[in-house]
This record gives C-alpha cells, structure tokens and sequence, in this order.
C-alpha cells in the first residue's frame, strides 16, 4: 500500500512473507538513508510515536480521532489474523 511512497528510496527485492515485502535502500546519494528510516520497523515506529506525540499537542481531536480509526485497523487486523489461525487449525486435519 505504502510501496510507491517508498519506492524513489528503495528497491524491491522479492517477497518476505504474507502479504510483505522485502526492501533495500537504494545506495545512490542521499537515498540510502531516506531508505534506511523507510524500511526499519523501529525506525518507522520512532517517527510514528513522534508524529502522533506532536499531534497531540497541536491538534488533539484530530489526532483523537486519528488514532482511534488506526485503533480500530490495528483490532480488525488481529481478529484477522486469529480467525486465520483457527482456520488453519481447523483445516489441517483434511
């Protein structure tokens, strides 16, 4: 979804697992470190924390409102993942 965001900074090196995919900086000029905070998971989840720190304090019911949508994402996303799990446990014995 994000990957045409990426996409100047990194290069697609084949998939890494369900629905993910393994990326590279790019190693040309000043893209390798764009590259870098884009592709680390605990780079990115520095900038979040931060972006939503921010917001907070300048915009708080905006950013209430934010993280409430992302709140419900992040719910849907792991019933997702347990009825998914259940199905596979289910469907092994076949």
């Amino acid at each position: 979804m994000t990957s045409p965001l990426r996409a100047p900074f990194t290069r697609y090196v084949g998939p890494q697992g369900a629905a993910e995919l393994h990326e590279e900086a790019r190693p040309e000029g000043g893209k390798d470190t764009v590259g870098e905070l884009v592709t680390c998971p605990f780079c990115v989840s520095v900038w979040v924390a931060s972006t939503l720190t921010a917001g907070r304090l300048l915009w708080p019911r905006a950013t209430r409102t934010a993280m409430g949508a992302l709140t419900s994402l992040a719910g849907a996303d792991a019933l997702q993942l347990a009825y998914g799990a259940l199905m596979g446990r289910a469907t092994a014995d076949e």
